[in-house]
Order: structure tokens, then sequence, then C-alpha cells
């Protein structure tokens, strides 16, 4: 099992025309977040399919996929990275969270973020110092960033919104787009469990919110309150 059988199986179910509108769809053009990037043509469920297939690759030959011009070879890593910690141990899992990090620079598109930081990175620091996130937060890449609000999620599934607020506020004026995006998820996120401290978070910040923020993370209000805060963007009492 192989690094390089992995490709083959990936390869085997590439199509040209996928690879195209793949690249246009993440931005790989000059100039764009995703430049560079190169895409076969593989979907997101076949990926998955095939990372299962291979779930036992040894670590070294994954570090070869995910130093792989190809996008999808990357992404089948971070699968397979993702399996390998959920059965794994507190050994196993302090083993692929520190490989994550030394090697995120090649967790570079968003997908590939949303695909792998929750479980690896969020999962390992449940119960942990969660400096690295704020770490992470304040970094000049935008993938780090992104790394550290949406390993957030990991903790908002098991109740605790803390670190999601405070590492939101922290990027609330990111230049990027796709941060503004993945703040609002995981506001979302929140909100859907605990609806009264999004209420309280967006008192203090909905004025100054960018407006892809704000529609994310009221996507599930009703439309009275959707209409208000995307229209006037004045708090709403809480009761």
């Amino acid at each position: 099992m192989t690094a390089k059988s992995v490709q083959q199986a990936l390869r085997a179910i590439a199509t040209p025309e996928r690879a195209k509108s793949t690249a246009t769809f993440f931005k790989s053009g000059k100039g764009q977040y995703g430049e560079g990037d190169v895409f076969i043509g593989v979907t997101v469920p076949q990926s998955r399919i095939i990372a299962k297939q291979f779930k036992d690759l040894a670590m070294s030959e994954i570090e070869t996929l995910l130093y792989s011009r190809m996008h999808e070879d990357r992404l089948v890593a971070l699968h397979i990275l993702g399996l390998q910690c959920a059965d794994a141990n507190e050994k196993g899992r302090k083993q692929i969270y520190t490989f994550y990090i030394k090697h995120r620079v090649r967790v570079n598109n968003w997908d590939l973020v949303d695909t792998s930081a929750s479980n690896i990175v969020g999962g390992y620091l449940h119960y942990k110092d969660r400096v690295p996130l704020y770490k992470l937060s304040r970094s000049n890449n935008l993938w780090d960033r992104r790394i550290a609000i949406v390993a957030t999620h990991f903790f908002i599934l098991h109740n605790d919104f803390a670190d999601t607020y405070a590492i939101a506020e922290i990027l609330l004026h990111d230049r990027q787009d796709l941060i503004h995006k993945a703040v609002g998820w995981m506001l979302r996120e929140a909100g859907k469990r605990n609806k009264l401290l999004l209420l309280a978070f967006l008192t203090t910040h909905a004025p100054a919110m960018p407006r892809t923020t704000l529609r994310y993370a009221i996507e599930h209000f009703s439309p009275e309150e959707r209409h208000h805060y995307m229209n006037k963007k004045r708090p709403i009492e809480i009761v």
C-alpha cells in the first residue's frame, strides 16, 4: 500500500471535464486564492471512498501525497489522516496533530482545511491548552487563520463555545472573504446549539461585522430577524 497506488486509483476515475470545472470553482487562476493548484477531476465522494480503501496508509506515504501538486492527492491524504485520527489512541492523535501542524503549508485551499481542521486539530486540542489556535488566528497565512476558526467546530459539537467566539472576534475584520465565510459558518453552528450566546455576540458586533459573516451567522434565523440584522444591523433585545 503506497502513495503511488492511491494516485493510480484516483487517476483511474478522473475526468478532464471535471478537472477544468473544479479548477475554476476553487479559484486556481493567477492572482486568485488557489493560484497554481492543479486538479485531475475527482469528486469529493469518490475521494472519500478511495481514502477508506487506503486508510492504513503509512505516514511517510501520506506525506508523499500531501506534497503532490495534485489537489485530489492532498485531499485524500487528509481524509486518510482523519480516518486514522478517529481510530487512534492519545499517542496516535498527538502524532497526527503534530504531523498536520508541521505540514500544514500543504493544507492550502478551503476544502482541505474544512476536511481536516475540526477532527484533527480541534479534536486533539479539545481537552488541552488552546493557545495554538490563537497563534494560528493571528498568522499572516490565510489557511492558518481558517484552520483556527474551523477547528473550533469540534468544540461546538461538544457545546463548548468560548473559543469560537473569541477567535471569531479576532478574525472579525479580516480582509479575506474566505475568513468572513468561515467565521460566519462557525457562528451559525454555535448559534444552532445556543442562540442566546449568538445573540449576545451580535449585540456587540453585528453593526461592524462584514456582511458575508453576518449573512452566514443568521442563516437559520427567522425571516424577520434576518431582515432586522441585514437592513438595520441593530441588536435584538435578549429576554
